[in-house]
């Protein structure tokens, strides 16, 4: 077998060596971990083929870190738990979250090696990594999002998911996707309207996403339509994405009454990064280990200046944003680590050319009807000032130059929440 990294974690100084002396000699690149802290610095800094990690130590247990790395989209090879007597139960119940299987201790030869090579025969069949779900983050915002798509997911009826573009809308289509099925994105919509039951039949058991729903011509609006009510013939899921609001949808006098309905029933506003902030730093640190395993490009850690100037931004383009500036920064940034000074130094050059005159990049999409981009611009407006007042209606009133009456009714009908 070929030589592979393989990444031993335990906190009893004999049991490292001895599976290190043991995998070295079958030819692979062993590197060891005494806590679970360091097992992260690893992981983070490269991706090993395997992992044995015990279940007890002293700083997390096995099985916490296991979760970890699991809820950050960080578990993409296989990982062997080894577990006293005592752990046995916690061992197989580790199987269950994501385990490839486990190692009673004290550990035999035959049984070491055996495990450790179907590991890595499993390894090789694992996918890609890649940003999804899991790696949204632990906030409750994303738990209630987790939360509320799983309830979805247990009927097939079309989903109308509304976020931000540039968000993580798409995670959350691809939460629906199970392996081995068609994932069908469609980006050629005139097929929807000339042959809508041959891309339901391209699509059979799978998932049909639409990225932008307003994006469709009346036409095709009509195969949507069609393709939605033939779409349980094919055991199908469909999902439509866009970047309004469902009252900004219902005044779009474009849209087909019959679509809407369809696609009104189940609905979702998918978060932006700014209403789950706190998300931001463990977010980061999984876009730089993941891309630093699809690149192939050295790991750089951020140090804790750089994850709070990360958190304090405005993401006006959201989640693909926040990517883009974590690729510059890990490509970029000369020292060992990302300071401060490289966050502040890449998030300048993602800012308007004509900032320094005194202009501001506004998130708006100007391909919409003008009552829509009305609407947007004046909750970017209000939301704006509201943060530079901390809130308080009095001088945004003053500010807005309107009544506070009026101010209240407009903020509820822009759907502007006020925070006390």
């Amino acid at each position: 077998m070929a030589s592979r990294d393989i990444l031993v974690v335990d906190d009893e100084v004999g049991i490292r060596e001895l599976l290190s002396d043991i995998l070295q000699d079958e030819g692979h690149r062993v590197k060891t971990a005494e806590n679970a802290q360091i097992a992260r610095e690893m992981r983070l800094s490269k991706r090993p083929d395997l992992v044995l990690l015990d279940i007890w130590m002293p700083d997390c247990d096995g099985v916490s870190l296991l979760k970890e790395w699991g809820n950050a989209g960080l578990l993409n090879m296989p990982v062997v738990m080894m577990s006293g007597h005592g752990t046995i139960d916690t061992a197989v119940e580790a199987t269950k979250i994501g385990a490839f299987d486990f190692l009673e201790k004290p550990i035999a030869l035959q049984k070491l090696l055996k495990t450790v090579g179907a590991a890595l025969t499993h390894a090789d069949n694992l996918p890609r990594a890649e940003m999804n779900l899991a790696s949204l983050g632990k906030s409750q915002v994303i738990t209630d999002l987790k939360q509320r798509l799983e309830q979805i997911a247990r009927t097939k009826t079309p989903l109308l998911l509304m976020g931000k573009k540039g968000g993580s809308v798409e995670l959350c289509a691809r939460f629906f996707h199970l392996p081995e099925t068609p994932w069908v994105g469609l980006t050629e919509y005139e097929k929807v309207a000339s042959a809508p039951l041959e891309v339901l039949e391209q699509a059979r058991e799978g998932v049909i996403f639409v990225d932008e729903l307003t994006d469709l011509s009346k036409t095709e609006q009509k195969g949507l339509s069609l393709l939605i009510s033939n779409a349980s013939k094919y055991d199908v899921r469909v999902i439509c994405a866009t970047v309004h609001t469902l009252p900004q949808l219902v005044e779009n006098t474009k849209l087909e009454p019959s679509l809407l309905q369809a696609l009104s029933n189940t609905n979702l506003k998918v978060p932006s990064l700014s209403e789950h902030p706190e998300d931001i730093p463990d977010l980061s640190l999984s876009m730089l280990a993941l891309l630093s395993e699809t690149s192939g490009t050295a790991y750089k850690s951020f140090d804790v200046s750089a994850l709070n100037a990360l958190r304090n931004a405005e993401w006006t383009g959201d989640l693909k944003q926040l990517e883009a500036v974590v690729q510059n920064l890990m490509l970029t940034s000369l020292g060992e680590k990302i300071t401060q000074e490289d966050v502040v130094r890449v998030l300048e050059q993602f800012s308007d050319e004509d900032a320094e005159n005194g202009a501001v990049a506004l998130p708006i999409d100007l391909g919409q009807p003008l009552r829509s981009a009305r609407d947007e611009f004046e909750r970017y407006y209000f939301r704006h000032h509201m943060k530079l007042v901390n809130n308080n209606m009095s001088k945004l009133a003053e500010i807005s130059g309107l009544e506070r009456t009026h101010l209240y009714r407009k903020l509820k009908q822009l759907g502007v929440s006020i925070k006390g």
